[in-house]
């Protein structure tokens, strides 16, 4: 894309990535810093992304993202080809923008805590007991009493991800919904699930917190001991993946229900 014409690298620590961003990539141009970037190439794997995706969310600017895949799956990366075609490709990728959701989380001692997660806000038991949970939509009890290993809220484009794993829906990215799935549910134990728009807030209140003490997870940090957990959607940090035309995010969550 024309606009992009400052651009930062950014490469994973992994023995891979350096080696290729050394050998192919850092004399392609005169990379900028972050700061002054129109967009960043980040080299490395999925979890790499979501670390820099990450960070970007606590930048004042919020700029397009480029990945190259050097790492294992590589879902929110585009494929490691030819490096002379990088600064080509990048002109002609599309951009797909995903929010992500914001959990405010209160723990046993009153405390308040915000975090983003990308792809899913997962919570889990802590000990040997069944988490016990109460799960409202926009206010409302839906389930009074869900007992089960955890619960996980995910947008699109983590669908793919644990969500996926623990049975969860496939949602395309511009489906504007939301994968609400239970992990091991105990009772009511065919309860498989919900989708829902992604206007929703969902909360979650721990029933006997500390009896049966529960963690939330938001992508890769873990809060401990938590008593209500609220989800809802951050418009306001919007994030752009940009991809190269026919390996779009949205055609590889399709691709993905037809895996076997």
């Amino acid at each position: 894309m024309s606009e992009h014409n400052r651009l930062a690298l950014v490469v994973s620590d992994s023995e891979r990535a350096q080696e290729a961003a050394d050998t192919a990539f850092r004399e392609l141009t005169n990379w900028v810093p972050l700061d002054d970037a129109d967009a960043a190439v980040v080299i490395g794997g999925d979890g790499f992304m979501l670390q820099m995706l990450h960070a970007m969310l606590d930048r004042k600017r919020i700029i397009p993202v480029y990945g190259l895949n050097l790492g294992t799956v590589g879902f929110l990366m585009n494929r490691n080809r030819n490096p002379d075609t990088l600064l080509s490709r990048i002109a002609r990728a599309k951009p797909h923008r995903i929010a992500p959701l914001a959990m405010e989380a209160r723990t046993q001692d009153g405390k308040t805590h915000r975090f983003n997660a990308i792809n899913e806000v997962s919570l889990l038991r802590e000990t040997r007991q069944t988490a016990k949970l109460e799960v409202a939509v926009d206010d409302k009890v839906r389930i009074k009493e869900l007992v089960c290993d955890g619960v996980l809220l995910a947008t699109p484009a983590g669908s793919t991800a644990y969500n996926l794993s623990a049975d969860g829906p496939i949602l395309p990215l511009d489906s504007q919904l939301l994968a609400l799935t239970p992990i091991s549910a105990f009772r009511p134990r065919r309860w498989k699930g919900a989708i829902l728009p992604d206007r929703s807030q969902v909360t979650f209140r721990v029933i006997e917190s500390v009896k049966r003490p529960v963690s939330a997870v938001a992508d890769q940090r873990e809060l401990r001991d938590v008593a209500e957990v609220s989800l809802a959607i951050d418009r306001e940090k919007e994030l752009t993946l940009l991809f190269d035309p026919g390996h779009a995010l949205d055609e590889r969550i399709v691709s993905e229900q037809f895996v076997f």
